[in-house]
């Protein structure tokens, strides 16, 4: 059958199941009413496929594609097509709406690889196009067409309409969907015009577009500055000392990675960091940056009075979820994002959203939670268009899980690798020495391992990771402060997960 014929074919179908589907509706309003249930809990009512499908009727639209749309060209928008692939679904039925130029890519090398110097084989497209993060399959232009996927390229969502199920995007395109699921992800968040978050030589990193401009800065810079001690600021400092630049970070806080490390941790990383000539400024604001003669930034200026010269600046004080022009659907008012039950379904029929704009139930730790990573990324899109095509009722049960990698370039002297899986609350206990192991357990007061981060690790011990994290096993905290190495102390973990198996 050719494609034309399959499109045909995929239309006739669509239409007559989702007429079905959607006569099966009470109403929207009493399909949101079951969703939240009484009192504020989420109750699952839906066993069959036809239950998450809205109708996608025919039209003088400019997409062939209507049976599903997603908007988004980013990390989860690549992981779902993937799934519908697998599922035999996505030929001549499923379109994807991007702001980018390029099909869906591993966004975490723009920090990582991606900005080595051009003698130390850096990262390049097509080189990490998503699935190849996972061990997947290199899904390029060429991917896409090849199995019946329209990809609409640089050109951005910018109104919804739900009762009519269509969207308009930049171009003025208007498109119709049956089923939509939004995968707008993140945004940069900026320094303000008015302190020179816009002068020429200051950089965000959220897109390829991003990179390719600090790579250009970083070729001819003198002086960088980084402000953000965390994930961003931390992988673009690490990557500015593969240029042997003179590299400052500055940031608020009184040492770096904050919101995961514990103090005595994070002075393990930032002595590796000067180790590399990199200069910490802690406890520091941003008062305003200011340009030179040219117009290009030349320095900052702390709240404290205090001058840094910089001729490149690279911003990392967070991101915040892409909700417009999707606010109707419900955003959370506490983490922000669109929030979703267990299955990724918003209030409105047929709508769902996955990856970092989701705000979701976070099961095993039992609170609403936003993920900004890769992991849940592509976890999320995988469990999304699984309910979405299948009877599939299982709740989103997501272990949260973070990583770093940096200092890999050629001719670096240590590389770093650490991975953390759990939750960090509780008392801590350190063991190691950094050389090049050190483990960190975060223990609640009922003696139950929350949370447990490890650098260097082997791909064995990485593994224990998550199972420890996942079963929360009771450990005995006395013996793993006295474990003479990280070894030891990741068998002592693990005897207690042996003792939860055998209860």
């Amino acid at each position: 059958m050719t494609s034309a014929l399959r499109r045909k074919a995929a239309e006739m179908a669509s239409a007559a199941a989702a007429a079905q589907c959607f006569s099966s509706y009470s109403t929207p309003a009493t399909w949101a009413l079951r969703q939240r249930g009484g009192g504020g809990a989420r109750v699952l009512q839906f066993s069959s496929r036809r239950s998450f499908c809205v109708s996608a009727t025919a039209g003088g639209f400019d997409n062939q594609n209507r049976e599903y749309v997603i908007v988004g060209g980013g990390n989860a928008a690549g992981y779902a097509a993937r799934t519908f692939v697998e599922h035999g679904m996505a030929d001549g039925r499923l379109c994807i709406v991007s702001k980018e130029p390029v099909p869906p890519y591993e966004r975490p090398a723009l920090t990582k690889g991606y900005l080595f110097p051009p003698e130390k084989k850096p990262a390049r497209l097509p080189g990490f196009h998503t699935c190849v993060g996972s061990g997947g399959q290199r899904q390029t232009a060429e991917w896409y067409k090849e199995n019946g996927i329209e990809v609409l390229y640089e050109d951005p969502v910018v109104a919804f309409d739900g009762k009519t199920q269509t969207l308009k995007t930049s171009s003025g395109k208007i498109l119709k969907y049956g089923s939509l699921i939004i995968s707008t992800g993140c945004e940069a968040s900026r320094l303000p015009e008015k302190i020179g978050g816009k002068l020429p030589g200051v950089h965000y990193i959220r897109d390829v577009a991003d990179a390719d401009a600090l790579v250009s800065s970083l070729g001819s810079a003198k002086k960088v500055l980084v402000i953000g001690g965390g994930y961003i600021g931390m992988e673009v400092a690490a990557a500015a000392c593969g240029w042997n630049l003179d590299t400052t970070i500055v940031f608020p806080e009184d040492h770096i990675m904050p919101r995961l490390f514990t103090p005595s941790l994070a002075k393990k990383y930032e002595d590796l960091y000067q180790q590399n000539g990199v200069k910490f400024i802690k406890g520091a604001l941003i008062d305003k940056l200011e340009a030179g003669s040219d117009g290009r930034v030349s320095s900052a200026l702390l709240k404290d009075g205090s001058v840094v010269e910089a001729d490149t600046v690279i911003v990392g004080i967070g991101a915040k979820p892409v909700v417009g022009p999707f606010e109707a659907v419900g955003v959370n008012p506490k983490v922000g994002g669109i929030e979703v039950d267990s299955l990724f379904r918003t209030s409105v029929p047929g709508i769902f959203a996955i990856g970092d704009v989701a705000a979701f139930p976070l099961k095993m730790y039992n609170r609403i939670a936003r993920v900004e990573h890769v992991d849940h990324a592509r976890k999320s899109a995988h469990h999304c268009v699984e309910t979405l095509l299948t009877s599939q009722t299982k709740a989103y049960d997501y272990l949260p899980y973070f990583y770093s990698r940096v200092f890999e370039y050629e001719g670096s002297s240590r590389k770093v690798w650490w991975q953390f899986y759990g939750d960090n609350v509780g008392e801590t206990v350190e063991v190691g020495n950094f050389d090049p192991k050190i483990a960190t357990f975060w223990i609640d007061s009922d003696s139950r391992l929350k949370g447990v981060f490890l650098e260097s690790g082997t791909s064995e011990e990485f593994s224990l990771l998550p199972q420890l994290a996942k079963s929360q096993p009771i450990v005995d905290k006395l013996k793993l402060q006295s474990a003479t190495s990280v070894e030891d102390a990741l068998e002592i973990a693990r005897s207690s997960l042996q003792s939860v198996a055998s209860v």
